[in-house]
């Protein structure tokens, strides 16, 4: 009986020994540089992604389509707003008949609000994203829309924002456990079902490598 015990321990003990032994050379393998590891999310998390071929522009669009961020946790410089609900919207552009190279991303914003002072003059649309503490400033949206929202109210307002950002950009957002975004004066936290959507719609393209410096030749041509 002392001998099976006995025995029983130094399995044990060699068993540990290969399990941390592997892990350390797991980690050892990692390369400097390469991308965190992305915290678990919902795998459920409601967005519908599309891929479809845009032969007037030549390119793969990979688009995540428009799906509700808040309605209640938007701030301005002092206060909360009330009233006031954002939609995000995003899409990933490879040139060619191909998934393998990310040309470019593309975010798009829609507010409803009430108050039609909600609204984002020329001089506010500024969009800065801040993903796990790093500030990324991802440039001036542009104006697609501005109008009446389709709400039972005709009164409310309705804003549509769009920008255009490097890969590598959206890449931070997609991998973060927590995102916060400003456009102007107006800030609101993305919810973790948005990060969510955001890195399934990056899983869908098929990276050959990490993109960098220079820019592949596309396959399969605009015809």
């Amino acid at each position: 009986m002392k001998r099976t015990v006995t025995l029983c321990c130094v399995l044990w003990t060699l068993l540990a020994a290969v399990v941390c032994a592997q892990e350390g050379a797991r980690r050892a393998a990692a390369p400097a540089g390469s991308p965190r590891a992305a915290a678990p999310l919902p795998l459920e998390h409601g967005g519908k992604i599309e891929t479809n071929y845009d032969g007037f522009a030549r390119e793969t669009v990979v688009a995540l389509k428009r799906m509700s961020v808040t309605c209640e946790a938007v701030r301005g410089l002092q206060s909360t707003l009330k009233g006031v609900c954002v939609s995000l919207q995003a899409s990933l552009h490879c040139p060619g008949k191909q998934t393998d190279y990310v040309r470019r991303a593309t975010l798009r914003l829609t507010f409803e609000a009430k108050n039609w002072d909600s609204r984002h003059p020329a001089n506010e649309r500024e969009l800065t994203a801040v993903a796990d503490g790093e500030t990324i400033r991802l440039g001036r949206m542009n104006l697609l829309s501005q109008g009446v929202s389709e709400s039972w109210f005709a009164e409310d307002t309705k804003e549509t924002l769009e920008v255009s950002v490097p890969y590598e950009a959206f890449l931070k957002l997609a991998l973060a456990s927590y995102v916060e975004m400003s456009v102007g004066k107006t800030t609101f936290p993305v919810r973790e079902k948005n990060i969510a959507a955001l890195r399934d719609l990056n899983n869908r393209v098929n990276l050959t490598r990490r993109q960098g410096g220079g820019t592949p030749a596309p396959r399969g041509g605009g015809n």
